[in-house]
């Protein structure tokens, strides 16, 4: 007869198997996961550099760069933005993250939020992504328009990236932690990014607004920060290799533009201006 003693093993065996892989992060790139999105999160397609500025045909916002094994850790913050939809439109996306590499490297360990239109309709969800492995929908976060998110990216001595994201304007505070290894990695940039996601090719921007990122627009302290080198600064602290993107189309017409940093370093705005691509 099954007793009460081996229940209550089996239950405290099965407890430890779900921590495991809550921790342990190893997808194959050749499919996405369970519950995974449908387009992806990409390295940055740059289309131009000069200098400090630059432009993308995914990505819009601000990268820190340095040598390879130099970045270990990216803090942001930004305000949930509330997208318009068209009702007969086609769909559209947008996506908004921190993470180590993707800019000059093949990887990326990131964190954020997406904030689609699908038939006519606003869809927000949270996610992780290790590119090339396929992003993962994050199901305990909610993102609600106007809301707060807090993200960070880091890089330990043992070898694993760990990304979290937390919404401090739900009460409680939702929050949500991964860690994997990613070996390949260079650990060689960080951002903080509006992106437009792909699926075969850059997906159609969907009209977000203006994003609002760090301090001056979330209230949180030590937001928009990176470490490299062992340095903790703003953005702006690691200038000339603070570089500021521009979202484009691939003829060179402007998809988001982004605002010069704050005084302190430390916020920005990016501006929807057209879908695309």
């Amino acid at each position: 007869m099954f007793s009460r003693m081996s229940g209550a093993r089996i239950l405290g065996a099965l407890v430890v198997l779900l921590a495991t892989v809550l921790v342990s992060y190893a997808p194959s790139p050749a499919q996405p996961l369970s519950g995974a999105s449908r387009h992806r999160h990409d390295p940055a397609i740059i289309r131009e550099r000069h200098g400090r500025n630059a432009t993308s045909t995914n990505w819009s916002g601000y990268a820190v760069t340095g040598a390879n094994g130099s970045v270990t850790d990216v803090k942001g913050s930004w305000i949930v933005p509330t997208v318009t939809c068209a009702a007969k439109a086609p769909d559209s996306y947008s996506s908004f993250w921190v993470g180590i590499d993707g800019y000059g490297s093949n990887t990326v360990e990131q964190i954020g939020i997406d904030a689609d239109c699908v038939s006519g309709k606003a869809a927000y969800s949270a996610w992780f992504e290790f590119y090339p492995h396929w992003p993962s929908t994050i199901n305990t976060v909610d993102v609600v328009p106007g809301d707060t998110i807090s993200a960070e990216v880091s890089y330990s001595t043992k070898g694993q990236f760990t990304v979290t994201l937390t919404n401090v304007s739900q009460h409680p505070i939702q929050s949500f932690s991964i860690s994997t290894k990613m070996p390949q990695a260079k650990s060689s940039s960080a951002e903080w990014i509006v992106e437009a996601p792909s699926s075969s090719g850059v997906l159609p921007l969907a009209n977000f607004g203006l994003a609002e990122f760090g301090r001056h627009y979330t209230s949180q302290r030590f937001t928009c920060y990176a470490t490299v080198n062992g340095i903790a600064g703003s953005i702006g602290s690691f200038n000339p290799n603070a570089i500021q993107i521009d979202m484009v189309t691939s003829s060179g017409l402007m998809k988001a533009q982004t605002s010069a940093l704050s005084n302190d370093g430390l916020s920005f705005t990016d501006l929807y201006l057209s879908p695309g691509p």
